[in-house]
């Protein structure tokens, strides 16, 4: 097997544009001593906790790294071993899934699993208790048998998942309480519109009919680890689910990866919606609480004020990018039972956060009177931002000191949240190629 350094050093790779305007390398530095016995990280936490490192790449080549972009991790029943998925690369056929051993915060093993897949991102348990992936198309069982590991596939060719011209290939899903499936299929464009910028039709046909997407679809269980292949869809309007998650109540939530209002960087809201069955959120028509988006105002395909748009629960601060939530159930953060944990990917300076949401009694976020959100900029104060008339709240930070610090850390870039069986918070930071642990403030 080989062996990951905890200690290695990690160049970041952030960006893809001179927009983000961040630095092109940064290691993570580990402080002295430990956080829960891992090694310490100088990125600044909320009080009482701590983050520490799991492993990141050795040596000094970023560029030659095994694991190149984690995305999710599940903790297998012994407790020691984690199934992690990485995306590889955005192109077919260079994702992997890894074994994680982490026998000891000293001890950190990896070995490859599957290799040539393409864009591997959720990884979760499903209602057999076996191990479930997906693939941009597919959706298919993990057997593991000591080293190695089997793909059985449950659910092929999911509609609408392209690598070219699609900008949201990625496949997500979450299990519902009966065991159905429910699958993301991301927008292919942001707007629906064509090269020239201008709307196809009356309404928009990427959205419309059985192949549509911007939705989500249920695949029924038929029991005895089977899915009915022909999904039927649940909403629509949704420009892209990489969060979907099921409250204990069977309330469904959903976070949006909003519109990209090139140069506006302070609109629109990313969003959390409830879903509910036959519901349009309106994608690609309208934003927000109610507004019509610029390539569609003038088209009257939806009426962005009426019931026949389903408005957000919650305004997330814009270009937050949520990617990974959870409802916490461990035992090692009592103020944190109950609360929907979220990832925000984001490299804006309200992104790179881990936070945590008060809920009610069905698992919907509790929105904050007259709330702010926070942009934070390395070296410069706190901006609170005003959400103005939209519901808003404002959760926990627990990771607000988590940009770009020349001689400390890199940006965050969390997507994978996971609860370990002590407690402890596992999240995965993709574009560092990083698995970091929080934990309580202790050595």
């Amino acid at each position: 097997m080989i062996r990951y350094l905890v200690s290695a050093t990690l160049a970041l790779l952030i960006g893809v544009s001179t927009s983000q305007a961040l630095a092109a390398t940064q290691p993570y530095v580990r402080q002295a001593g430990t956080c829960d016995g891992f090694p310490r990280l100088s990125i600044g936490m909320a009080p009482g906790f701590c983050a520490g490192l799991v492993l990141s790449p050795a040596g000094d080549d970023f560029h030659h790294r095994q694991i190149k972009t984690p995305r999710m991790l599940s903790q297998l029943p012994d407790g020691r071993r984690w199934v992690l998925t990485d995306l590889g690369s955005w192109t077919a056929g260079l994702g992997k899934v890894w074994l994680l051993e982490v026998s000891s915060p000293q001890q950190v093993h990896v070995k490859e699993l599957l290799t040539g897949l393409t864009m591997p991102h959720t990884v979760a348990f499903g209602p057999d208790g076996h191990i479930y992936v997906a693939e941009m198309n597919r959706i298919f069982r993990l057997d593991i048998d000591g080293d190695a590991a089997h793909a059985t596939t449950v659910v092929d060719g999911l509609p609408g998942n392209r690598l070219h011209p699609g900008r949201h290939p990625l496949s997500h899903f979450e299990f519902d309480g009966n065991g159905d499936l429910l699958v993301n299929v991301g927008a292919d464009t942001d707007q629906c519109t064509n090269a020239a910028g201008a709307t196809p039709g009356p309404t928009c046909p990427e959205s419309e009919g059985a192949d549509a997407r911007g939705v989500i679809r249920r695949y029924a269980y038929l029991g005895q680890g089977r899915w009915d292949s022909a999904g039927k869809v649940v909403a629509r309007g949704l420009r892209n689910s990489l969060v979907l998650v099921r409250h204990s109540s069977g309330t469904i939530l959903q976070a949006e990866n909003s519109y990209d209002f090139a140069p506006n960087d302070e609109r629109p809201y990313d969003e959390i919606n409830v879903i509910r069955q036959g519901a349009h959120y309106g994608w690609p028509y309208c934003y927000d609480m109610g507004e019509a988006t610029p390539a569609w105002a003038r088209a009257g395909a939806m009426d962005c004020h009426s019931a026949a748009h389903e408005k957000p629960v919650l305004l997330l601060p814009p270009h937050a990018a949520p990617l990974g939530a959870l409802y916490y159930s461990g035992a090692m953060f009592p103020a944190l039972k109950g609360k929907l944990l979220m990832s925000w990917h984001g490299y804006r300076p309200s992104g790179s956060r881990v936070v945590a949401f008060d809920v009610d009694t069905s698992g919907v976020p509790v929105s904050t009177p007259h709330a702010h959100y926070a942009e934070y900029v390395e070296g410069g104060p706190v901006k609170l931002v005003d959400y103005g008339s939209g519901p808003g709240a404002e959760p926990l930070v627990l990771t607000p000191g988590w940009d770009l610090k020349a001689g400390s850390h890199p940006a965050g870039a969390p997507v994978g949240l996971a609860v370990a069986q002590d407690g402890a918070l596992w999240v995965s930071d993709d574009r560092n190629a990083s698995i970091l642990r929080i934990a309580v403030d202790r050595p």
